[in-house]
C-alpha cells in the first residue's frame, strides 16, 4: 500500500479514537474535618497551589499588618534589584524606631544580607536602607509595593512605609496579604530567608558578625513550616503570616489582631492538610501516542509527556477525568521536543454538575520525522527544463 493511503488511513482511525479517550480517579477514605476556632480578628486560609480559599473570618476586612509589611518589602526588592547589590546605609535608616540592627550611617551590605535583617530580625532600619537603596526614598519605595499590589489584583492593600510601622493609610485585608504570601513563595531566595532560624552578617566592615535569630516560633513549633513573618503594634495587634508543607501540599495562614496567633495557626494549618491531598496526574512519558503525519518519512510521530504532574485536591474530589486536545494529522517535517498537542484534566470541585480545568501537560514530539521528497512527473521535469 502506498506511503500515502496508510497516512490517510492513520488519520482517520485516529479522528474516530481522540474523542473518546479519558480516565477517571477519585480519593478515598475522607474523613469529616472540624472547622477550627480562632481568636483573631480576621484570618484566612489559603491552599498555595490554587489559591483557594480553605477557611476565612473577616477576610476581606481592612486592617493594619505591623512587620508582616516586609514580606511585600522583600518580594519587591528582589524583583527591582541583584541579591548582590551593595547598598550604603543612608543618614535616614540610622534610629529608625522599632526592632533595629543598629545600622551605622555609610556602613555597605549586600541586599541578601540586609533581606536577612529585614525577615528575622524585622529589623526597621534595615527596611529604610532598601527602600532608599532601590527607590531613592522610603515614598518612592512605597510606590513601588502599591504597583505590585495592583499589578497582583489587590484593591484593599496600601503601602506607605517598608516597616509597617503604624499609619491610618497603610493596611490591608487577611486574604490580600496572604495572596502577597503566596507570591513570595515562588521566589526561592525568599522562601528560603523565611525559613531560616539563625546566621551572621557582617558588621560595619569590621572582623566581627551581627547575629541573627528568628523569633517565628512557628518554624519549631510546627512540622513542615517555612516560615514568613510574625508583626505587631498596640495599633495593630498580634499579626502572623504563617506557610507549611505537607507532602507535597502547602497552605498559607494569615491572622490579623490575634492575641493567640500560634494555636490559631496550628488548627488552621492542621484543618487545610487534613482537607487537601497532592494528585499525581500523570508521570513523566505516562502519555504516548501516536499522531499522523502527511507528507513524512514516518507515518506517525509518538507524542510524550516530558515532565510529570501533580495538582493539589480536596481529599474529597469528583472523578477526574482527561481528554487530548491536538490536530486530527499534522504534515512534515517535525522536530524533536515540538508541542503538538496537549492532555486537558478537568474536576468538578464545586460540586454542580460542571467540570472545571484543573491542569494541562503538554504532548511533545518524541523524534523528529523528516518531509519526503515528492517525485516529479516526467512532464513536470520536462517543464522545468524549458524554463516553465
Amino acid at each position: 500500500m502506498p506511503k500515502w493511503k496508510k497516512a490517510v488511513l492513520l488519520c482517520l482511525c485516529f479522528a474516530l479514537i481522540l474523542p473518546t479517550f479519558s480516565f477517571t480517579a477519585r480519593a478515598e477514605g475522607h474523613t469529616a474535618v472540624s472547622m477550627p476556632t480562632v481568636s483573631a480578628e480576621g484570618a484566612v486560609l489559603l491552599e498555595g497551589d490554587s489559591g483557594a480559599r480553605v477557611y476565612a473570618k473577616n477576610a476581606d476586612t481592612r486592617m493594619p499588618m505591623a512587620s508582616t509589611t516586609k514580606i511585600m518589602t522583600a518580594l519587591v526588592a528582589l524583583e527591582s534589584a541583584s541579591p548582590d547589590t551593595v547598598i550604603s546605609a543612608p543618614a535616614c535608616a540610622v534610629g529608625t524606631e522599632g526592632s533595629s540592627i543598629y545600622l551605622i550611617e555609610g556602613e555597605a551590605l549586600t541586599l541578601e544580607q540586609l533581606l536577612y535583617a529585614l525577615m528575622l530580625e524585622s529589623a526597621n532600619d534595615a527596611a529604610v536602607a532598601i527602600a532608599v537603596g532601590i527607590a531613592g526614598s522610603v515614598e518612592a519605595f512605597a510606590e513601588l509595593m502599591n504597583r505590585k499590589a495592583e499589578a497582583l489584583g489587590l484593591t484593599d492593600t496600601h503601602f506607605t512605609n517598608p516597616h509597617g510601622l503604624d499609619d491610618a493609610d497603610h493596611y490591608t485585608t487577611p486574604y490580600e496579604l496572604a495572596v502577597i504570601a503566596r507570591c513570595a513563595m515562588q521566589n526561592d531566595l525568599l522562601r528560603t530567608i523565611a525559613s531560616t532560624r539563625k546566621t551572621t552578617i557582617p558588621h560595619a566592615g569590621t572582623d566581627s558578625v551581627r547575629l541573627l535569630v528568628y523569633h517565628n516560633k512557628m518554624l519549631r513549633l510546627y512540622d513542615g513550616c517555612i516560615g514568613l513573618k510574625t508583626g505587631f503594634t498596640k495599633q495593630s495587634g498580634r499579626c502572623l503570616v504563617s506557610a507549611a508543607e505537607r507532602d507535597g501540599v502547602v497552605m498559607i495562614a494569615v491572622t490579623l489582631r490575634a492575641p493567640n496567633d500560634w494555636d490559631d495557626h496550628k488548627h488552621l494549618l492542621d484543618y487545610g492538610f487534613a482537607r487537601y491531598t497532592s494528585v499525581t496526574l500523570c508521570e513523566t512519558e505516562a502519555h504516548r501516542y501516536a499522531l499522523p503525519i502527511v507528507g513524512g518519512k514516518d507515518t506517525y510521530v509518538t507524542l510524550v509527556n516530558s515532565e510529570p504532574l501533580c495538582v493539589t485536591l480536596p481529599v474529597d474530589h469528583a472523578p477526574i477525568t482527561q481528554r487530548i486536545e491536538a490536530r486530527r494529522f499534522e504534515f512534515a517535517a517535525i522536530s524533536a521536543g515540538e508541542e503538538l498537542g496537549r492532555v486537558i484534566y478537568e474536576c468538578d470541585l464545586d460540586g454542580d454538575g460542571n467540570a472545571e480545568q484543573i491542569a494541562t501537560v503538554a504532548l511533545r514530539a518524541a523524534y523528529a520525522v523528516e518531509r519526503t521528497e515528492v517525485k516529479k512527473s516526467i512532464w513536470r521535469r520536462i517543464l522545468e527544463f524549458f524554463g516553465f
